[in-house]
């Protein structure tokens, strides 16, 4: 079963596993970078990391027009219910089982606050083992951690990081995860949206390349890799 995965802009994510389209933090409008629009996209999921506007982003909208589950933490399940969402909360290290996978949320060093000041809960990344196997990590807005290491001791097939700074790790510390992880493959995102997160992620890539074994792919916004 091959895993498509498309970034269109910042953190927003889709993978398409099977039959199964899952959006990732679905910021898309009022996000400078994104490839296309929230009322273009059809899901079964939404994997929502943590309650910030440009993740939260068009969750609430989409989840309603598509009926779709909002995978999350309890805390930001609880809050989306409340506004007329089907959503599935979980905490950080635990997983559950759904119909394109094994999904555990992981430790991410971030905050959570919800645009109406509401609390968000934990951040939280995502470990995804799919069907036959294939095991995809997104950290989603993170810093660097050590523990890293332990979930790279799962074998990572693809490593999703973020590379912008400021508000997550930067070039630097994202390269620093790639050697905890060790995974096979790695995108970065979360970068160039704005001015206070531009990147060169081709020299990122170019240090990836010299100083680790994982394959980096640099996408534009819009484009896609397949596992």
């Amino acid at each position: 079963m091959s895993v498509k995965f498309t970034w269109y802009g910042h953190a927003a994510l889709g993978l398409d596993i099977g039959n199964n389209h899952i959006l990732v933090d679905p910021f898309l409008t009022h996000n400078p970078a994104a490839s296309t629009t929230a009322n273009a996209l059809q899901c079964q999921y939404i994997l929502l990391s943590h309650g910030h506007g440009d993740h939260l982003g068009d969750t609430i909208a989409i989840a309603k027009r598509t009926s779709a589950t909002v995978i999350t933490n309890f805390e930001l399940a609880e809050w989306l219910g409340k506004k007329g969402v089907n959503a599935h909360g979980q905490h950080l290290g635990g997983g559950h089982q759904w119909p394109f996978g094994y999904v555990k949320l992981t430790l991410a060093l971030h905050g959570s606050a919800l645009p109406d000041g509401s609390y968000g809960g934990n951040p939280s990344g995502f470990l995804i083992t799919t069907p036959d196997a294939h095991k995809i990590y997104l950290a989603c807005d993170t810093g660097l951690f050590g523990d890293m290491r332990l979930i790279g001791e799962e074998g990572v097939d693809l490593a999703v990081l973020p590379i912008g700074d400021n508000f997550t790790m930067g070039p630097s510390d994202a390269l620093r995860a790639v050697k905890l992880i060790q995974p096979k493959h790695v995108i970065p995102v979360h970068y160039d949206t704005f001015g206070l997160i531009k990147q060169d992620a081709a020299a990122w890539a170019s240090k990836v390349r010299a100083e680790t074994t994982a394959q980096p792919h640099v996408l534009k916004p819009g484009e896609s890799f397949t596992l």
